[in-house]
C-alpha cells in the first residue's frame, strides 16, 4: 500500500487574498498551531507574507511543530503577456523559499510549487463559475501564449529551484471546466509542468461529481499533487438557478466539508493507491474571511480521513 500522508493549508483559515476579499483573522502561528493540533502533518505556504519569508525562521516554525512543507499557489495573469514576467519572478522567489525551507528540515518528500492563473479577478469568469461556456474561453492565441508562459515559468522554477510545478485548475479561472484542464495539458512539456488534481474545483467546474473518477483516469500521467475538496450539488445547483458569482458559492459552502458533498473520497483514495501515489495529499476546505470555525472544520475533516484509513 502506498504512503499518503495528510496536509492542510492557511486557505483553510480564510487566508485567501482575492481581490476585495482581504482580510485575516488569523497570526500564521494559531492556524499552524490549530493544523497540527487537528491532526495534520504538512501545510502549505498560504499567500506570500502571511508566514515568515525567510528559510530560517520559516523552517523553525515548521520543525518545532513537526511539520512538512508541501507546497505554496501563486497566481499569474498568464493571459496577458505583459504580465508574465514580474509572475515569473514571483514563483521563483516562492519556490526558493520552498526549497530553502524544505532543504533545512531536511525532507523526503519535495515541495510543490502550484502554479495557477489570477483566479477570481476577471469579473466574467468569476459571474460565470460553475456554468462556463465556450464562448467565455480563452482563444487560440491566447491559449498559445497562455501555456507558452505557464511552460516557462515552470522551467524557471526547475532551474532556479530545482522543485517541480504542478498547474491548480481553479473554479473563475480560466481553467476550470474539463475541456480547459486538458488544453493546458496538450500544449505544456509533461516532463516539466504537472497537475495538481482538486476534486472540489473539478467537480464545480465540470458541474458535477459524476466524472471525477474518469477524470483521475483521463489526466492520470500528469496527476503529481491532490487536494481533496468537497463539492455540494445542491450549492452548486442553486448557484446556477440563482446566477451567483464564484465568491458567493463559496460564501454559500459550495464547498462543504469532507464527506457532506458528493465527492466520492474512498474511491479516490482507493484510486491514488493503486496508482502507487505516494507523499501528501492536502485538504482545502475552501472559506472566506470570517467564515465557520476553522479548527473545528479542520478537525472534522481529519476524523472524516481516518474512517478512509487516511
Amino acid at each position: 500500500m502506498s504512503t499518503i500522508s495528510v496536509g492542510n493549508a492557511p486557505c483553510s483559515w480564510g487566508t485567501l487574498e482575492f481581490e476585495g476579499k482581504e482580510g485575516r483573522s488569523y497570526h500564521f502561528t494559531q492556524m499552524l498551531d490549530e493544523l497540527v493540533g487537528t491532526g495534520y502533518t504538512g501545510s502549505e505556504l498560504g499567500d506570500w507574507g502571511f508566514m515568515p519569508t525567510e528559510p530560517d525562521a520559516l523552517a523553525a516554525e515548521y520543525r518545532k511543530r513537526g511539520l512538512t512543507m508541501t507546497g505554496a499557489y501563486v497566481g499569474v495573469k498568464l493571459r496577458d503577456p505583459a504580465a508574465h514576467a514580474v509572475g515569473e519572478e514571483a514563483a521563483v522567489r516562492t519556490a526558493k523559499l520552498l526549497a530553502e525551507t524544505a532543504q533545512r528540515l531536511g525532507q523526503s518528500v519535495q515541495p510543490f510549487l502550484v502554479l495557477a492563473d489570477d483566479a477570481g479577478t476577471d469579473p466574467v469568469r468569476v459571474a460565470n463559475a460553475g456554468r462556463v461556456t465556450p464562448d467565455l474561453m480563452l482563444s487560440d492565441a491566447e491559449w498559445n501564449h497562455y501555456a507558452q508562459a505557464a511552460e516557462r515559468i515552470a522551467r524557471a522554477v526547475k532551474e532556479t529551484s530545482g522543485l517541480r510545478t504542478v498547474f491548480h485548475h481553479h473554479c473563475a479561472g480560466y481553467v476550470e471546466t474539463p475541456e480547459e484542464i486538458a488544453r493546458i495539458l496538450e500544449l505544456t512539456d509533461p516532463t516539466v509542468l504537472g497537475l495538481v488534481f482538486d476534486t472540489g474545483h473539478y467537480a464545480f467546474g465540470a458541474g458535477g461529481c459524476e466524472t471525477v473518477m474518469a477524470a483521475l483516469e483521463r489526466f492520470a500521467d500528469r496527476i503529481w499533487y491532490v487536494h481533496y475538496k468537497d463539492f455540494d450539488p445542491n450549492v452548486g445547483n442553486q448557484a446556477k438557478a440563482q446566477g451567483w458569482g464564484y465568491f458567493d458559492a463559496v460564501r454559500h459552502g459550495v464547498f462543504c466539508e469532507l464527506g457532506q458533498g458528493c465527492v466520492d473520497f474512498a474511491a479516490v483514495t482507493q484510486w491514488l493507491r493503486a496508482h502507487d501515489y505516494t507523499g501528501f495529499i492536502t485538504v482545502e476546505q475552501d472559506v472566506l474571511p470570517g467564515m465557520g470555525a476553522p479548527k473545528e472544520s479542520a478537525g472534522r475533516n481529519r476524523a472524516f480521513l481516518r474512517t478512509l484509513t487516511l
